[in-house]
Formats: structure tokens, C-alpha cells, sequence
């Protein structure tokens, strides 16, 4: 019989907390998107550029990062 090691369990996970966290922030952007775009997107096509806006922009700053400290990496 093994024993669970509540430690492991309990410490936080990076990547999932940054998932969640981007959830969250595309719930606050894919209503903008969608207001301002009336009718002509559907909502999930909404949801999607959000997602979208916010995987470019990660990236943009990662990419900015590594340029100004290449020592980091």
C-alpha cells in the first residue's frame, strides 16, 4: 500500500495556476471583444481571439525578456 506524500500534493503548481490565471483574464477580455465587435464574431470565436491576444502577448514580453537579459537563458 503506498502513502500519498500531501507535501507534493499540496505545493502549488506554476503552470496551472498561470492557466487558471488566463482563464480568468480571457473571461474579462472575450466579452470586450465580442461587444465591440457586435454581431459580425460569435461568441466563441470571441473567447478564441482573446486566448489568441493573450498567447501573443505572453510571448512578445518572453521575447522582449530574452532580448534585454539573454543571460537568464
Amino acid at each position: 500500500m503506498q502513502l500519498w506524500n500531501f507535501r507534493e500534493l499540496c505545493k502549488p503548481k506554476p503552470l496551472a495556476i498561470r492557466l487558471f490565471l488566463a482563464m480568468c483574464l480571457n473571461g474579462a477580455i472575450a466579452p470586450i471583444v465580442y461587444a465591440a465587435t457586435g454581431d459580425e464574431v460569435t461568441r466563441r470565436a470571441a473567447y478564441a481571439l482573446g486566448f489568441l491576444g493573450l498567447v501573443v502577448l505572453g510571448l512578445s514580453i518572453y521575447l522582449w525578456v530574452a532580448i534585454l537579459q539573454p543571460e537568464r537563458f
